[in-house]
């Protein structure tokens, strides 16, 4: 059991249809809403990368919107790591990877 409080960083890998689908923006809005910090990402390989930062309740929040996604997106699979929170970012926002969408 996490302490109430506490705070992590959670990075996650989502496969399916999430691209071209307003995935990214569907997440900025919940992260931004909760105050945590980080990015979510286009990968060339047609996932979706999001690092996010922040109390774990609130990314364990986010994890289920990950796995939900958008009315207009399949979710098949989310992969999900859990690191040491390190307070590298100040804010939520979505990065630009490599995709030719981007």
């Amino acid at each position: 059991m996490t302490a109430p409080g506490a705070v992590a960083r959670l990075e996650a890998s989502v496969r399916g249809r999430v691209q071209g689908v307003g995935f990214r923006y569907f997440i900025t809005i919940r992260a931004t809403r909760m105050g945590l910090t980080g990015f979510v990402a286009n990968e060339q390989d047609g996932s979706l990368r999001v690092v996010a930062e922040g109390p774990r309740s609130d990314l364990e929040d986010l994890l289920e919107a990950l796995r939900e996604g958008p009315a207009s997106s399949i979710v098949e699979r989310v992969n999900e790591d859990w690191l040491p929170y390190t307070g590298h970012w100040a804010s939520f926002g979505i990065e630009s990877r490599g995709h030719r969408g981007d």
